[in-house]
């Protein structure tokens, strides 16, 4: 196996699992097809787009879309928390993507009962190829009476509606894109993927919400992880991510918050060891590391390289007996027949 740096190895992978141009494409004209409808059953309206095509760090394969639409003061009057829910808006925008959508697509189906926050749209065409469908989240919103933020529907409460920015969150990643020249969007695609091999210990808005907090400058993309994992564990240790606009409450976890904090620790923990590994000059060691935090687009060692990363962490552990007296090598010991397959403590 061809020993490469870390930064190579993190740029293949998230070159990997980057969305697609043709991705991309169809699944903007399909929100622009979405964004007429809106305009056409709500007039005077204001849509916006959210999620990860609008944040710019979608990656493949491409599911789904999301967009909202704003209503003008002349149809958001009744709505809100002390008046309507939300279901007859929904219905007005489902009828109005259904007359103007079914044609193009003969298996398009929109749901709408049972639906907490936004229309449910299913093309019947997938944007990348293999998929089973395409989807679109249309939300009707209103205006806050403050002007800040948003009411959003929530038909799973009683009050019907919550209050958010998702402008202002767009507009906070758009911004750390631009301020760290990229590396915010390509580093949230790299922690999305550890997110989706690891139990999605947090929701794809978590991870971007904590990284704000940490990431605000070009810098290598070990680097940011690094940041993002030690940031995110010691935040986590006070509860739950706040809303970063200052609006929303704080952003669910998708697993206790102990075994959140545990996986991020041990994801911290592994890359600080890549990093060491790769600093000291072990180059087969710290790819091994790299690949326990993201597994499937960094590879693992290969086999017939087991024996030089065994001489590898052999010098490791003269050095470490030397320093220090002691050759304890906890998540530094590797050996072929040790090896974790997923970034946490069993």
């Amino acid at each position: 196996m061809q020993k490469k740096p870390l930064a190579t190895l993190l740029n293949e992978g998230r070159r990997k699992i980057q969305v697609t141009d043709d991705e991309l494409a169809e699944a903007k004209r399909r929100r622009s097809l979405l964004t007429a409808c809106m305009r056409r059953a709500f007039p005077g309206s204001t849509c916006y787009f959210n999620g990860s095509v609008a944040h710019g760090d979608a990656n493949t394969p491409l599911t789904d879309v999301d967009l909202g639409v704003i209503l003008s003061p002349t149809d958001a009057e009744g709505y809100g928390p002390e008046g309507k829910d939300a279901l007859s808006l929904m219905e007005r925008a489902r009828a109005a993507i259904r007359a103007g959508l079914e044609d193009e697509f003969p298996n398009l189906t929109i749901e709408v009962v049972g639906r907490r926050r936004a229309v449910l749209v299913r093309f019947g065409a997938p944007v990348t190829k293999g998929q089973q469908d395409f989807t679109a989240d249309v939300m009707t919103a209103i205006p806050h009476p403050t002007g800040v933020g948003l009411f959003i529907p929530n038909n799973k409460i009683t009050a019907r509606w919550d209050r958010a920015d998702p402008v202002s969150h767009t507009l906070m990643v758009h911004k750390a894109i631009e301020d760290t020249n990229m590396v915010f969007a390509r580093v949230v695609r790299l922690l999305k993927h550890w997110n989706s091999t690891h139990s999605k210990p947090l929701c794809s808005w978590n991870i971007k919400a904590l990284a704000l907090g940490c990431i605000n400058t070009p810098m290598p993309l070990i680097e940011a992880l690094q940041l993002f994992f030690t940031y995110a564990a010691e935040q986590l240790e006070d509860g739950a991510t706040p809303d970063p606009a200052g609006v929303a409450g704080d952003i669910p976890l998708g697993l206790p918050i102990t075994d959140v904090r545990k996986r991020l620790r041990t994801a911290r923990d592994y890359i600080d060891l890549a990093v060491d590994h790769e600093a000291a000059g072990r180059p087969l060691s710290a790819q091994h590391a790299l690949h326990q935090v993201l597994p499937e687009i960094i590879p693992d060692i290969d086999p017939a390289d087991a024996e030089a990363a065994a001489e590898e962490e052999a010098a490791r552990l003269v050095q470490s007996v030397a320093t220090t007296g002691s050759a304890a090598s906890g998540l530094g010991l590797l050996t072929p027949r040790v090896t974790p397959t997923r970034a946490w403590a069993p």
